[in-house]
């Protein structure tokens, strides 16, 4: 009981200090001594109202025994009734709730998904957001410039971290076993806080402008929470989400084949073909109608026991001069071209290279 009060004493405290703040010239006798803190606070009192709590309730069929029923996560308005979060908050839904900042309580709707990159929008009625936030430019932010994240981290909603913009790190350096997220090139990597629960909340910049959507962190194990966000960069959930309202589907390049890595390829097999490495990526079959059928990049052959047979189709080593090695490397270096652009595939084909100039297509819904 006495560290209790103890600790009650302390909050209490605390909310005094806080309760001293006022904008503009402070003293050291003031709860805000530097100019930075002084940001940070407005940066987040105002930020915060466009935040919101994401309450997932998954369905039946993905639960086990023990399992609670209910995922938790973060998005922010964007829009007057229009939120952006990951995709993976709200994957699996039975139903969505929101949360505003003010603890009000409403239904929300999956309004577009982009698993390219692990977004959603929702859309909820009967309320308008209390604020919204836009986006800055992911582009230009620059190693040690301070960084805001706003979230619900193990379910405590409007909590506020801050730390700086470490460096972009290639997304192969950033493993995931969920599936999602395959057409990231780069992710931002970063010292704020984005704990469990910080999914899909905004990553600021010192101007309240949102440069990242948070996204997952680095841990050591699965018991240890990490201690370096990671975050999508703004610029490519901006293009994603105004793609999602115009079409319906993210434009990102693709190119309409199916591959597999080479390496999980028999040795033998790469021996008949040709192949000294196990670098590249095997195309396996190619969608009529698509960009690589309409440049011609060759499929594989299957027998009636779906085992690959001799000849093989392209092997794809590498895109626009940059070297592959699987097929996770060809699909984000597409995607980072859009509708209309083309691409230079370097193959190999009859045990010998080829250059095929590939045009990417418009996406479609399905």
């Amino acid at each position: 009981m006495k560290r209790a009060r103890v600790l009650w004493a302390t909050l209490l405290l605390a909310g005094a200090v806080t309760g001293a703040y006022v904008t503009g010239r402070v003293t050291a006798q003031r709860a805000l001594v530097t100019p930075d803190e002084i940001n940070t606070v407005e940066v987040a009192q105002k930020a915060v109202q466009a935040v919101v709590r994401i309450d997932n309730r998954l369905q039946r069929d993905q639960l086990q025994a023990g399992d609670d029923p209910v995922e938790v996560g973060t998005g922010f308005f964007y829009k007057k009734d229009l939120i952006v979060t990951n995709y993976h908050v709200v994957q699996y839904q039975e139903s969505l709730t929101v949360t505003l900042w003010n603890g009000r309580r409403v239904q929300a709707k999956i309004e577009g998904v982009d698993p390219g990159i692990d977004i959603a929008i929702l859309r909820v009625s009967g309320v308008t957001a209390p604020k919204t936030l836009g986006f800055g430019q992911s582009a230009r932010l620059i190693p040690g410039q301070k960084l805001i994240t706003i979230g619900t981290p193990y379910r405590i909603q409007n909590f506020i971290g801050s730390g700086v913009f470490s460096v972009l790190a290639s997304a192969p350096d950033v493993p995931r076993n969920d599936n999602l997220g395959v057409e990231i090139g780069q992710y931002l990597m970063t010292t704020a806080s984005i704990q469990q629960g910080n999914s899909g909340g905004p990553v600021l910049d010192s101007r309240g402008a949102v440069v990242g959507v948070s996204d997952l962190n680095a841990a050591p194990n699965g018991l240890i929470p990490g201690i370096i966000g990671i975050a999508i960069p703004g610029d490519l959930v901006k293009q994603s989400l105004d793609d999602l309202e115009k079409i319906g589907v993210p434009q990102r390049g693709t190119l309409g084949a199916t591959l597999r890595d080479l390496g999980s390829l028999e040795p033998a097999l790469r021996q008949l073909a040709g192949l000294t490495s196990a670098e590249g990526a095997l195309v396996m079959d190619v969608a009529a109608g698509s960009a690589a059928a309409r440049s011609g990049l060759r499929g594989s052959i299957r027998n009636n026991s779906d085992q690959l047979v001799a000849p093989l189709g392209d092997v794809i080593v590498a895109v626009d001069g940059v070297r592959v090695q699987n097929a996770f490397d060809v699909t984000r270096l597409v995607a980072a071209k859009r509708p209309g652009q083309t691409v230079t595939l370097r193959v190999w084909r009859n045990k010998k290279s080829v250059d095929v100039k590939v045009t990417l297509l418009k996406r479609t819904l399905q």
